[in-house]
């Protein structure tokens, strides 16, 4: 499956998750919906993963971690803020140069309308 394809189905989980519940709860109930939506479309999902940031030749314990990691090919960065900030933005394009991943999607589940708060990131996609 590619990238893609694993984009369209988040999309849709997205969707479903946003007509379920609506804005205003916290990132933590989304990416737990979200979870629970991925996995029952038969896609491979991990939740917090703890990724190691190399700083010349040290691996530093103070890594970060994904929200979701869906088919060990797409970031998931959840949010349910007010406005999204620039600093989101370039926060998931580290993301995916740390991991040399190709594709993120950012999402802010705290919107009138899901659709204005679904963003693409990408890496040499």
């Amino acid at each position: 499956m590619t990238e893609n394809d694993i984009s369209y189905k988040i999309r849709g989980a997205i969707f479903n998750v946003y007509n379920a519940l609506g804005p205003g709860l916290l990132e933590s109930v989304y990416a737990a919906t979200l979870y629970i939506e991925l996995t029952e479309m038969g896609l491979e999902v991990k939740k917090e993963v703890p990724v190691p940031v190399h700083y010349k030749e040290t691996k530093l314990e103070v890594g970060f971690r994904l929200d979701l990691l869906v088919e060990n090919k797409v970031i998931i960065e959840v949010k349910s803020v007010e406005n999204l900030a620039e600093v989101h933005h370039k926060q998931v394009i580290t993301y995916l140069k740390i991991t040399e991943l190709k594709l993120a999607i950012l999402v802010n589940f705290n919107v009138e309308n899901i659709k204005s708060g679904i963003f693409r990131k990408v890496n040499g996609l």
